[in-house]
């Protein structure tokens, strides 16, 4: 479905003594059709600008972003670009951020009309809609009509999610989504993923820094340290059989309960 090569991201920082940053180094990987693929690594390994990037919100430096084999790196035609966006989605760390503080939630979907290459009727519009919310196991009469404040941060991010399925898009990126909301209510978001990857046949992109979440929801993990892509495979070899130092720092990192008796 969309593919990266070689990809390179380097900032430059400085007005007399330049200075280079790269937050991505010769990233290489594939999306598959109907999978879920973590990128994971802790904050500064470069997963987020990977993801800004293939979400045309920036340019690399250098490499190639491949959509079914065509080159998007650098398209700059409007038509173009919308085109693009129609196919792949991206959701974002914090919800509460991503909304317009004014706007009640039904101008955050009929902005995403906008998209479309025909004008929607509005009776059309409304059903829609109604049909994503439900999609994301939420109850229209609860969500629309409200702004985002009057939302639980479950509801924004699930809000989220189905503003960005209403274009019907093939590939989802989601940026640590489930960072942003409580522990009580991030399974029923991991939910909503793993059910559109079956229902829908979506691709999923989901950045993490969280192994062990990466293994409850992934088919595929790839690690990502200082910039590289260090190990990826399927998501059951990558956590019992590690080939990476990294890798196995990380899954050593990982929590576990435990109880001493007296």
């Amino acid at each position: 479905m969309l593919s990266t090569e070689d990809l390179t991201k380097v900032y430059e920082s400085g007005l007399f003594r330049k200075r280079s940053v790269t937050a991505v180094d010769g990233v290489s990987f594939q999306i598959r059709k109907g999978q879920i693929s973590s990128l994971v690594g802790e904050s500064g390994s470069g997963k987020t600008t990977v993801a800004r990037i293939i979400l045309k919100l920036i340019q690399p430096t250098t490499g190639r972003v491949l959509y079914k084999d065509r080159d998007i790196s650098y398209i700059k035609k409007s038509r173009d670009l919308i085109d693009y966006r129609r196919h792949v989605q991206g959701i974002f760390q914090d919800p509460y951020s991503s909304f317009n503080l004014f706007y009640k939630v039904d101008r955050v979907f009929n902005m995403m009309f906008k998209l479309f290459e025909k004008p929607v009727p509005k009776t059309e519009r409304k059903v829609m809609v109604e049909s994503v919310l439900k999609t994301v196991g939420l109850n229209p009469d609860e969500v629309l009509g409200k702004y985002p404040h009057q939302l639980s941060g479950g509801q924004r991010q699930r809000v989220l999610v189905a503003r960005s399925l209403l274009v019907n898009p093939e590939i989802l990126l989601a940026d640590e989504p489930t960072s942003m909301i409580d522990a009580s209510t991030r399974i029923d978001v991991l939910k909503v993923f793993t059910d559109l990857k079956k229902e829908m046949e979506l691709s999923i992109v989901f950045i993490t820094h969280d192994l062990g979440l990466a293994y409850y929801i992934s088919d595929r993990i790839l690690v990502m340290q200082q910039g590289k892509m260090v190990e990826e495979g399927d998501a059951e070899e990558v956590i019992m059989n590690p080939k990476h130092e990294y890798t196995k720092s990380l899954l050593s990192a990982i929590p576990t309960l435990s109880k001493k008796w007296a």
